[in-house]
């Protein structure tokens, strides 16, 4: 996936969080607000790994923190609230996609990933960065996408 077309997801995913008009999410999932911590935070960890991979440095993808519950509760208490959220996803998904646009070369990389988002996506192994990103963007993001169109649907 070309930073481009990341940038595109990104901003797909913004704007139904723009257009507002969302209801409850369905039992077990993750509210707008949970949604949009998670994925700020999950970037926040793909930057640190593409940094690293872009200095050479080794590093390992795991994204636990930004999926368990008790961390996601604790980020959704943002003090400006949706806003707020999705003011800190532009930015983090911002950060991300300029890095990627620097890979080059280094998208080769291999890093060890770990991946969980339900039963749905379980990534265990060494993936190229650039592989992983791919599934970020072609995957994981418009997940979550259908997480939020199905709220909207829900609240008309």
């Amino acid at each position: 996936m070309e930073a481009a077309a990341l940038r595109r997801t990104y901003e797909d995913l913004l704007a139904e969080v723009t257009a507002g008009g969302f209801g409850p999410p369905p039992a077990g999932e993750l509210t707008v607000e949970q949604v949009l911590a998670h994925l700020a935070a999950n970037d926040e960890l793909l930057i640190e790994a593409t940094e690293a991979v872009l200095a050479g440095s080794p590093w390992s993808y795991y994204d636990a923190q930004s999926t368990l519950p008790p961390q996601v509760d604790a980020m959704v208490a943002h003090p400006a609230g949706l806003p707020g959220l999705a003011a800190w996803l532009h930015t983090t998904s911002g950060r991300l996609c300029g890095l990627m646009e620097r890979l080059g070369a280094a998208a080769e990389t291999p890093v060890d990933c770990r991946l969980r988002e339900s039963v749905e996506l379980v990534i265990e192994e060494s993936l190229p960065w650039g592989r992983m990103l791919d599934i970020h963007g072609r995957i994981h993001l418009p997940m979550h996408l259908d997480q939020l169109r199905a709220m909207r649907t829900a609240a008309r």
